[in-house]
């Protein structure tokens, strides 16, 4: 542990302690940060994680996390999904999906049914009380999305979400 120079007949005190690595706002103008924020890859990486951040707090009275949240999203578009294709179209490791669906089905968000085309498969489905949930969790990430576009006016956000979308839709496919 780092100490503060003092004579060896005086208590030490730590150089660093909590209150100095608490976090500070980022400064911009700092010839480490402009090489970063010259780096669009990571700026997303940040932007993904705060936002990641802020969702999960929303939803931390619920006990669901944005991954809970992914899952629910996806099979509100859908008449119910295999756990493969769960983990396929979210690009969560197979196992993860078995924990997720299992959190889902205790709170009575989502359950395991048999699949119509093959009795042996079950396939997952959203309850009522999971529209419900989702229902309730929009304005949540309203107020998410908001907060981290706050910076920009509603013009620039349309142009971001578009351009994101297109990335998204040409990257992830």
């Amino acid at each position: 542990m780092l100490e503060s120079p003092a004579s060896s007949t005086e208590h030490r005190e730590p150089v660093i302690t909590r209150r100095h690595v608490t976090a500070k706002p980022i400064d911009a103008h700092e010839p480490w940060m402009r090489g970063l924020h010259a780096d669009t890859g990571y700026l997303l990486y940040r932007l993904g994680l705060r936002s990641g951040q802020l969702f999960n707090a929303c939803l931390q009275e619920s006990g669901l996390r944005l991954r809970h949240y992914a899952v629910l999203r996806y099979l509100a578009t859908t008449d119910g999904a295999l756990q493969r294709e769960l983990s396929t179209r979210l690009g969560y490791d197979p196992s993860a999906i078995v924990g997720l669906v299992d959190d889902l089905e205790k709170l009575g968000f989502a359950e395991r049914r048999p699949s119509p085309d093959d009795r042996r498969s079950r396939i997952v489905v959203l309850t009522e009380s999971g529209s419900g949930f989702l229902r309730d969790t929009d304005e949540a990430g309203l107020r998410v999305t908001g907060e981290l576009l706050g910076p920009l006016d509603p013009a620039e956000r349309e142009t971001l979400h578009a351009l994101l979308l297109r990335i998204a839709e040409d990257g992830l496919n």
